[in-house]
């Protein structure tokens, strides 16, 4: 025999009570792997949604990027339109300055026109008088001759 103290019966027990703890043991150990494959399992959720949430905002500073330049491009050809219009606009003053000035061209040659039509009237007067005058003295020379 052994020189074991405890009766079978208690070696039984203790055996038991090791055995339950063991299982015990086993069964929380199963829990924290349970526990930590959840957790694991939460946090790749988490990395995966952290991960489209970066996504999306590389996406929305795209967007917001290229809605700054397309912001840029209106602004720029604003601008352009606006040179453009001045420019068109300082022509226009031009061209309206350049018409007044053919206007007065116009209206001195008019005036010329007309001074040099009343010189004509007046050298065609002179011309009919000289005319008369040599009728006239035609006509007394026929009548002297009669």
């Amino acid at each position: 025999m052994r020189n074991d103290p405890l009766p079978p019966e208690q070696h039984r027990q203790q055996a038991e009570h090791v055995r339950e703890k063991a299982e015990s043991s086993r069964q929380g150990a199963e829990q924290g792997r349970e526990v930590a494959e959840e957790q694991r399992i939460s946090a790749e959720s988490v990395r995966i949604e952290m991960e489209q949430v970066r996504r999306l905002a590389e996406e929305a500073r795209k967007i917001r990027d290229e809605h700054h330049d397309a912001l840029e491009v209106v602004r720029a050809e604003r601008e352009l339109l606006r040179e453009a219009g001045e420019t068109a606009r300082a022509r226009g003053e031009e061209a309206r300055m350049a018409a007044e000035a053919a206007r007065h061209a116009a209206m001195e040659a008019v005036k010329a026109t007309a001074e040099t039509l009343d010189a004509t009237l007046e050298n065609m007067k002179v011309v009919e008088e000289m005319r008369r005058t040599l009728r006239e003295i035609r006509d007394g020379k026929k009548l002297d001759s009669n």
